[in-house]
């Protein structure tokens, strides 16, 4: 029987989302996929990233999911649509929480951060003209805060100086919010705020989590009560030495 909820991601980003859902749902348990063997995704062709993440989510079904939530960004971009017509299934996708920061201040321009792929994505594209803010949103691609996050990375002069090259050039006094369209990048969203401080970071995860919430409640699959156990694979492979996920969830919760 289908009892658990499994999470996507290319590497340790989607940990960001999995703690809003912990926390969410604490009852539930859940099984997270990180692609250690192919994460960066910045530098892999669609027709890659979505034979890795359909692989991820049968290798998920198998193991019991009763929902599949893909807490990356560019594997939502280029497979999700894929996945639900070929799937029956329910599969949560995270994506640019753009309308979170539209809705906080229409005066200011947006800073959205996200990789390559994300941003040229036709998915965003049309998230962003939706909103009718296509006019106020300035695109910056950060792939090597994903590699720096793999790295176990968070601070310290060679991530300032790759913020600052990136950033900088953008009168920053002209925005107020800056969007983190990649789960990794939640990681570093202190250092961001400190480093600009007119700069809102704001991300998908809590949209995410409680659109979670709201599809297992209306499919009747919620867990009354549970202890919330969560299993991790790298790549298909079962972890059995947790301290480095142990670690990285204590510094979500603490931040």
């Amino acid at each position: 029987m289908s009892n658990l909820i499994g999470v996507f991601d290319s590497g340790i980003g989607g940990l960001t989302l999995l703690n809003e859902l912990t926390k969410k749902l604490p009852q539930e348990n859940y099984a997270y996929y990180a692609d250690v063997a192919n994460v960066p995704y910045s530098y892999k062709t669609p027709e890659e990233i979505l034979g890795y993440v359909e692989k991820a989510v049968l290798f998920l079904r198998d193991k019991g999911a009763k929902m599949i939530v893909l807490a990356c960004n560019t594997a939502t971009n280029v497979a999700v649509e894929y996945l639900r017509v070929k799937y029956d299934f329910p599969i949560v996708a995270i994506q640019p929480a753009v309308k979170v920061a539209a809705d906080f201040d229409d005066s200011k321009r947006i800073l959205a951060a996200a990789t390559p792929i994300t941003l040229a994505a036709t998915r965003y594209k049309n998230l962003v003209a939706s909103l009718g803010v296509e006019d106020r949103i300035t695109n910056v691609a950060l792939p090597k805060l994903v590699e720096f996050a793999e790295k176990g990375i968070f601070k310290g002069e060679e991530v300032e100086a790759y913020l600052q090259e990136q950033i900088s050039p953008y009168n920053t006094e002209e925005y107020h919010y800056m969007v983190l369209g990649c789960t990794h990048f939640t990681f570093y969203e202190e250092l961001i705020e400190k480093l600009f401080k007119n700069l809102k970071t704001v991300d998908g995860n809590k949209g995410t989590a409680n659109q979670v919430k709201r599809i297992l409640g209306s499919e009747g699959m919620l867990k009354a009560e549970g202890s919330g156990l969560v299993t991790f694979y790298e790549s298909g492979v079962l972890v059995s030495d947790l301290a480095k996920y142990i670690k990285l969830m204590l510094k979500l919760r603490a931040s």
